[in-house]
């Protein structure tokens, strides 16, 4: 219980000093939590030593905060409680990028109770996937820092093509003659003109 405790106040002492001196756009504060960079068999780095940084915001006062997490740890701001179970980058080879965060929120209720009020994966570049939808807090994925094998080199940029074509021109076909207006279709007689014999 007390190590638990000390887990989780943790990231909240070190969000506390560096809020004070960085703003919400600084850089991410990575440097203190990286550590070696281990890979696996297949050269990622295991999901225990990925960092991620996410974005906390308080509706209520407009305050933002940035936590760098390893998997498996969780960061707690007055009611809220967030846990990150797992990141994910793709790989630079990769044509669609993509930055991704398995979270979980919590909020104490006035009962002293945590209700969880989302858990899911979170995307940096398409927020509008899956979406934190609390009236006070809403948490999104800044980077998650992983290795990844030596792959394919990253594609090359498209080839610029010129507007001149090396293929003869043919002649344009000649326009078919225009035709002569088809005549209107005689009117029927309107109710009046019936009317009227």
């Amino acid at each position: 219980m007390i190590r638990r405790a000390a887990l989780l106040l943790i990231p909240l002492a070190l969000g506390a000093c560096d809020g004070a001196r960085r703003q919400a756009n600084a850089p991410a504060p990575t440097a203190r939590v990286r550590t070696a960079a281990a890979t696996d068999a297949n050269g990622v780095t295991p999901m225990a030593q990925r960092v991620a940084v996410l974005g906390v915001l308080n509706k209520r006062n407009g305050i933002v905060k940035r936590v760098a997490l390893h998997p498996g740890q969780s960061a707690r701001w007055r009611d809220m409680v967030v846990h990150l179970r797992a990141c994910e980058a793709t790989a630079p080879w990769e044509s669609e990028k993509l930055t991704g965060a398995f979270v979980q929120v919590d909020v104490q209720r006035p009962d002293n109770k945590a209700q969880r009020v989302f858990s899911g994966w979170l995307y940096k570049e398409s927020p509008s996937l899956n979406v934190v939808e609390h009236p006070v807090y809403d948490v999104w994925p800044i980077s998650c820092e992983m290795t990844f094998p030596s792959g394919p080199a990253a594609p090359a940029a498209p080839v610029a093509s010129s507007s001149r074509s090396s293929a003869k021109k043919s002649a344009a076909p000649a326009e078919p003659p225009a035709a002569a207006p088809a005549a209107a279709p005689e009117a029927p007689p309107s109710a009046a003109e019936s009317n009227a014999t």
